[in-house]
């Protein structure tokens, strides 16, 4: 069996392979409520034979969201969609993860397909957007934040406990903290969006602080034994990663020490004009830097869907899991592929009994297909 297609346990869940879905948005919530859009997704690529599929990022409230159609947990109605989602992931073979977050100052915006930008201000769907301090990120999202106040701060970390209490009242076995791109939590970690002088700015130890209460809190309502995870970006490619690689090494050995059991490693895309060396997989060294320095399970993305890379990654202990998301889009089965191009000996396992039982019928050379 090859590395990527053996069993992942952590706490007490078993991954049947180490290919994860990440959150991938889909902008077609209402009022932060799910639809019958989500309830036929998700159960689709958990079909294809991933070990986790995590749910979009899901706003801890109104004014977390990126845009108007992303998906919500702040109110005790919008439980019941989500446990359907929950429901379906599991009922085909994969575990149910959701990510929850808030978007700070990149919030208000329309999607991308209707610009990608920020709502402007007084119009049908704005909002208020938070953060750190009053900087805006610039280019398309212009809007100046609020800078936040203490009450604030709390309001917001009460906001994740509740919308962690939430997720596991759906029935989610997998929990990741949106820390990265940006958004609120990863604006409180870099110093050039986070320019405040009390405690939870300045040094490493104030702009840390904001996750790490975060994370505690949300550690107390979490069930101790499902994960616990975050998704944080590590670099920014903007010049300063001198600085931001060791301080969030730094920053995921004390997630471990707080309760976290595995770190995604991303990009933080908290400025503009980093010059990021895009290719395959640009990720994968830091990312075992970071495993093996703070000693966490880790995990990443972005142009992992290769099925040599996907495999090496694994095979040489680079990550644990590999995220890969658009060709799971293009191809909700890609799982299946994946296995299929890595030899595996009997790949049809993977899928539902329906679509296994054609597929290894009517795939081979000179078979007749049915219709």
């Amino acid at each position: 069996m090859s590395a990527l297609f053996q069993p992942f346990e952590l706490k007490d869940v078993t991954l049947r392979n180490r290919v994860a879905v990440p959150p991938m948005c889909q902008y077609s919530a209402v009022d932060g409520f799910t639809n019958e859009w989500h309830w036929v997704h998700y159960p689709a690529i958990a079909r294809g034979g991933a070990g986790l599929v995590i749910v979009e990022a899901t706003g801890v409230s109104p004014e977390g969201r990126i845009t108007p159609g992303c998906t919500g947990l702040w109110d005790d109605a919008q439980v019941d969609g989500m446990a359907r989602i929950a429901a379906s992931i599991k009922a085909a073979g994969s575990v149910p993860g959701i990510q929850i977050g808030h978007a700070g100052r990149k919030a208000s915006a329309n999607k991308p397909w209707e610009g990608d930008d920020h709502i402007p201000d007084g119009a049908p769907g704005a909002w208020q957007t938070i953060a750190p301090s009053a900087i805006a990120f610039g280019g398309g999202l212009p809007k100046v934040p609020k800078a936040m106040t203490i009450a604030d701060i709390e309001r917001v970390r009460a906001d994740f406990v509740a919308a962690a209490r939430r997720a596991r009242d759906a029935g989610f076995e997998w929990l990741e903290l949106h820390f990265a791109h940006g958004y609120l939590g990863q604006s409180f970690f870099n110093p050039q969006s986070n320019q405040r002088t009390d405690q939870y700015g300045g040094d490493f130890q104030g702009r840390s602080r904001f996750l790490l209460e975060t994370l505690d809190a949300v550690r107390d309502v979490w069930p101790e034994n499902l994960p616990l995870t975050a998704r944080f970006g590590v670099v920014e490619y903007d010049g300063h990663d001198d600085q931001i690689l060791p301080e969030s090494i730094e920053l995921a050995k004390a997630f471990r020490r707080g309760g976290l059991d595995m770190l995604s490693v991303s990009v933080g895309f908290s400025t503009m004009g980093g010059d990021i060396p895009w290719g395959t997989p640009f990720l994968g060294p830091i990312a075992e830097r970071v495993r093996r320095e703070a000693e966490l399970p880790v995990a990443s993305a972005w142009g992992l869907d290769d099925p040599a890379v996907a495999e090496g990654l694994v095979a040489d202990k680079q990550m644990d899991l590999v995220m890969i998301g658009r060709a799971h889009l293009a191809n909700p089965h890609y799982t299946y592929a994946l296995a299929q191009a890595l030899g595996e000996k009997d790949p049809d396992w993977i899928l539902p009994a329906p679509y296994a039982h054609w597929l290894s019928r009517y795939s081979g050379a000179g078979k007749r297909a049915e219709v």
